[in-house]
């Protein structure tokens, strides 16, 4: 699964598209360096019932932001990414 795959649907299980989960992650302090991938991956378990596989999407996005690294683009098959900075605000506004 590319990384926006795992962004896609963690707003089709959460209801809340990434850049709404992103601000709330800040809004808690969770984008502070001192905060571990393990405390984020437990809030949206908590919270909205991620896996982890989606919820370490998500910690990419808020500590590092949404850009990832083009070794993912372009690559063949389910786990290629379209370009190298993911969009976060919501699958219905997704430029085509």
């Amino acid at each position: 699964m590319s990384f926006q795959a795992y962004l896609d649907a963690a707003e089709d299980k959460t209801g809340r598209t990434p850049r709404q989960l992103v601000d709330e992650a800040r809004a808690k302090g969770y984008d502070a360096p001192s905060v571990k991938a393990t405390v984020i991956v437990e809030w949206l378990r908590d919270e909205y019932g991620l896996g982890r596989g989606h919820a370490m999407a998500l910690v990419h996005v808020i500590k590092k932001g949404p850009q990832i690294s083009s070794k993912h683009v372009g690559r063949a098959g389910s786990h290629g990414d379209a370009s190298d900075l993911l969009w976060l605000d919501g699958k219905a506004t997704r430029p085509a």
